[in-house]
């Protein structure tokens, strides 16, 4: 599996901080380090990156992560990992995504 050094950047990083203990000088870098990422990302690389998901939405970060995630090839078909804690609700709200594009599809597939 081959990640680019930017995506590999923002995961050594660690996960997306707290809002409530963040420094600006933190959730900047940041900020930083996943604009620095360039659009698409491959299948493997939004894998890696769902376990960056913090406990919230880290002013807006989590947001742009999840966006950045569903630029893969295969983000509409893909199963995300289930993560530990407050994490998980941006993994299930991944998957949920993707079951929505599903049942649309079969939706357009019976008409």
């Amino acid at each position: 599996m081959v990640i680019r050094q930017s995506v590999q950047d923002f995961i050594d990083a660690g996960p997306l901080l707290d809002s409530d203990t963040g420094t600006v000088q933190d959730i900047k870098r940041l900020q930083d380090l996943l604009k620095a990422i360039e659009e698409p990302v491959s299948d493997e690389e939004a894998q890696a990156l769902v376990y960056s998901f913090g406990p919230d939405a880290c002013f807006g970060l989590a947001w742009a992560l999840m966006h950045l995630i569903e630029t893969a090839p295969g983000a509409m078909t893909a199963q995300y990992p289930k993560l530990p804690g407050p994490a998980d609700f941006w993994t299930d709200r991944l998957n949920r995504r993707v079951a929505n594009v599903r049942e649309d599809e079969s939706r357009l597939d019976v008409q």
